[in-house]
């Protein structure tokens, strides 16, 4: 299964034809709105990403890191930054180059594999934007560390994790359906579980992988939040899910 992430790009560009909410794109109205400072940018599913995370962004070099889709890249761009969106996602993209022509800004697109060393000299970007996206990959840590070279000094990485809770509990009645950690590539029936569902390969992640990982690779963490899914079992029970963190390097 060396190969999984070529399995999860297959799914991503049909979930997105057949319409996956995180491949809907903003409409022109947000857009315009969001020139005028007016906006609303998530990390995770529910709670938006404080306003104090992205400021002064304007004229810096901001990274989307598996963030195509059409929902964070173009309100960084309202902000005035030089973004940068790189997704393994062909479907994705697309829709990132639809809404750059419809709306009239320039963006620099790549489709490349997060879990491959990033297609980026050293100490290029200012801020990498990262939303939840470390489920559809096995090993954290190296994404950590590229994101640490490719930043500036002084540079803001903004994350999106998820906490493992979606692996362990049933979002219909909250009892347990696997043990932690959750990885398809090592457990017949989690693999099982995955195709059967059409979830693509998706791996659980524990706070040392993902707040240590960024620690490790040398990243100071100066915020952190908490937040639910959009709908289910843990939401109904204000049960977190997912957490975002700011980091600088």
């Amino acid at each position: 299964m060396k190969d999984y992430t070529k399995i999860n790009q297959k799914m991503f560009d049909k979930w997105v034809e057949e319409g996956w909410q995180w491949g809907i794109p903003i409409t022109k109205e947000v857009y315009d709105k969001a020139k005028q400072g007016i906006y609303e940018i998530y990390l995770t599913p529910t709670k938006k990403v404080p306003n104090d995370w992205l400021k002064d962004i304007k004229g810096k070099h901001v990274l989307g890191l598996a963030s195509g889709g059409g929902q964070q890249i173009p309100i960084l761009q309202a902000l005035g930054a030089k973004v940068t969106c790189l997704d393994i996602s062909e479907k994705q993209l697309e829709t990132e180059k639809k809404l750059s022509k419809e709306f009239g800004y320039d963006i620099h697109l790549v489709q490349a594999d997060m879990t491959n060393p990033l297609p980026f000299q050293d100490e290029t970007f200012d801020l990498i934007f990262y939303p939840v996206s470390n489920v559809y990959i096995e090993k954290v840590e190296p994404v950590f560390l590229e994101c640490y070279r490719i930043l500036k000094k002084g540079g803001v990485l903004l994350s999106g994790l998820d906490n493992g809770f979606n692996f362990a509990f049933d979002d219909e009645d909250g009892k347990i359906l696997f043990d932690l950690p959750f990885n398809p590539l090592k457990d017949i029936e989690q693999y099982e579980y995955m195709v059967k569902h059409d979830y693509g390969i998706q791996f659980s992640h524990t706070m040392e992988e993902q707040i240590g990982g960024q620690l490790r690779a040398g990243f100071r963490l100066v915020d952190i939040y908490e937040d639910t899914n959009l709908s289910g079992y843990l939401k109904e029970n204000n049960i977190p899910s997912f957490y975002a963190t700011k980091s600088i390097k």
